[in-house]
């Protein structure tokens, strides 16, 4: 089995209770992915949506530049971008560039996104995101193998496009999120892996079999953004809790807008303080139990990457506390 890998979300939200100054807080973030690096972690992933008051990131790329520049080791990517809001060809170019800056590190995480008003402010039709998806894969992959490609589709239209300067890799990883059966077909027919739940591994395999493709090849990352290792559970939990519930009320208002999503949790609702602290959304483990929870969580589908979170407004040196204890007594666990 591969080695277990680590690492963090950056959104880079700036909600109203911690705001400060945009520039403050990209040049401190940059400081702590390096530092994560350094700790032993061996990823920074950036998400992307738009729309968004409290300044959640919408130019992955760019941010994505920044981190390459800071970094030596570890992977990079997103986690993850809309992909159906993108052109192509500007797409696979800038990953091109990216995965060449970084030294062939870049990892990219695609979905369809779930808020209808994303697309309607790009002027595009929410309802087709998903054929939009198929032929951009289609492309993309065509371009990464170094074709000139002449395509006409429902969504796009190139003629002559190829990519004069591919990274020495050509085809970037894409690692596809979803959770229903037509999502996963994507995801066995275009993808390197599935970014998402692991409990959605059953689905992955069997589409991985009806397209003849070998499970055992499988790659799984998944997200657990609301687990924290803590030695004192009590007292993290007063410190993250408001961070942590401000994320989750975020996401419990985006989801209710369309119910496009296909799933639902508990732990995705609106709650006050006191509700969201008992309610079991924010998983704080100690070292000890974290270890038997990715040792469990390996047993159940073949994971070989964790994404956390950085919650937005928490002080960079009690984040990177927290992500100390983590990588000094989970991550020799998994070596």
């Amino acid at each position: 089995m591969r080695e277990l890998g680590f690492g963090y979300l950056y959104d880079m939200r700036n909600p109203a209770p911690w705001h400060r100054a945009p520039e403050a807080l990209h040049a401190e973030v940059l400081d702590v992915i390096a530092e994560t690096e350094a700790l032993g972690f061996d990823g920074a992933w950036v998400p992307e949506h738009h729309l968004a008051e409290d300044g959640y990131m919408t130019s992955p790329m760019v941010l994505l530049a920044a981190i390459a520049a800071r970094t030596k080791r570890m992977a990079l990517g997103s986690g993850i971008a809309l992909a159906p809001l993108y052109e192509p060809l500007r797409f696979a170019e800038d990953c091109a560039v990216l995965d060449a800056l970084s030294g062939g590190r870049l990892r990219m995480g695609l979905a369809i996104g779930y808020r209808a008003r994303e697309y309607a402010a790009h002027g595009l039709d929410f309802r087709k995101r998903g054929a939009r998806f198929d032929e951009f894969l289609h492309v993309v992959r065509r371009l990464w193998a170094g074709e000139t490609v002449d395509f006409t589709g429902e969504h796009f239209r190139l003629e002559g496009a190829r990519i004069a300067a591919l990274s020495s890799r050509g085809q970037v990883p894409l690692y596809i999120g979803g959770f229903a059966p037509k999502a996963m077909e994507r995801v066995a027919r275009y993808g390197d892996g599935y970014f998402g739940n692991a409990e959605v591994w059953p689905l992955y395999r069997q589409k991985l079999e009806e397209q003849g493709k070998d499970p055992a090849e499988a790659h799984v990352w998944v997200q657990e953004l609301t687990l924290v290792v803590a030695h004192d559970k009590a007292a993290a939990m007063e410190e993250l809790a408001p961070h942590f519930l401000h994320v989750t009320n975020s996401y419990a208002a985006w989801m209710a807008e369309d119910s496009a999503v296909g799933i639902d949790d508990p732990a995705m609702k609106a709650m006050d303080l006191a509700s969201f602290k008992a309610s079991g959304a924010l998983r704080i483990l100690t070292p000890a139990e974290a270890i038997d929870h990715f040792r469990r969580l390996r047993g159940t589908a073949p994971v070989e990457h964790v994404t956390m979170m950085m919650p937005p407004g928490l002080p960079a040196e009690r984040f990177l506390a927290y992500a100390k204890v983590f990588a000094d007594e989970v991550i020799p666990a998994f070596r």
